[in-house]
């Protein structure tokens, strides 16, 4: 993610950490603050699948955009371009503007895609040639297997979580029906806080252990880079 941020634009001030542990204060001190962004890799279980279809279905699709928007959100129509979408959701976000370099692909992409409608953002996406080139030429420099196009691969799921502007905290996945607030946060509290974490990323994670499930999941933050 790191790589892929900076070949997009993001300056090499801005960096992802491994967050190694929700509830060990110590290892959470170990992530520099403020954390602009949360984002996660979660395994698409029987007790999430129930509780996300619950949610949904009570929602109407997404009809924002433009700068009024507290988040940018991305629907996703690529096959296996969750974690682009996934990074384009912490980096268009929470990330302080001057943390991304004018004029390049990335910063010309996100003034483009913040001014159109759902349907229209998941279209230009779709055909900018940069993000998708630069994303696979990040993927095969990794040790994980490639997923190629049409092969079953719908297994664990990106979700962003980041502070937006209205200062509340939002959940932010593209196979959903929309960005989902799950409640305030106060001024100094930013998306690695406790009460950020007990309304997104803890949640499911307590979710899952009542239906007697332990949740394998990873999860990085992105912050400013440790001087």
């Amino acid at each position: 993610m790191n790589a892929l941020a900076h070949s997009l634009g993001v300056t090499k001030d801005l960096t992802f950490y491994d967050v190694y542990s929700l509830y060990d204060t110590d290892m959470l001190a170990l992530v520099p603050r403020p954390v602009y962004a949360l984002l996660t890799t979660i395994p698409m279980t029987d007790t999430w699948k129930r509780d996300r279809d619950t949610e949904d279905a009570g929602l109407e699709w997404h009809a924002g955009s433009g700068p009024t928007e507290p988040v940018t959100w991305f629907q996703q129509t690529i096959i296996h371009g969750c974690g682009l979408i996934g990074l384009l959701h912490c980096v268009a976000n929470g990330t302080p503007g001057e943390l991304v370099v004018p004029g390049t692909k990335l910063a010309q992409f996100l003034d483009k895609a913040r001014l159109l409608s759902m349907h229209d953002r998941a279209q230009f996406l779709k055909e900018s040639d940069e993000m998708y080139e630069a994303s696979e030429a990040v993927a095969r420099n990794g040790d994980s297997d490639i997923l190629q196009p049409g092969a079953p691969g719908d297994i664990n799921h990106f979700v962003a979580l980041v502070k937006g502007s209205d200062g509340n905290l939002w959940e932010l996945e593209g196979a959903r029906k929309g960005p989902l607030n799950r409640g305030a946060l106060a001024d100094d509290e930013d998306a690695l806080s406790e009460r950020a974490l007990d309304l997104g990323i803890r949640r499911l994670v307590e979710m899952q252990r009542k239906a007697g499930v332990e949740l394998p999941f990873s999860c990085i933050a992105l912050a400013r880079s440790a001087k």
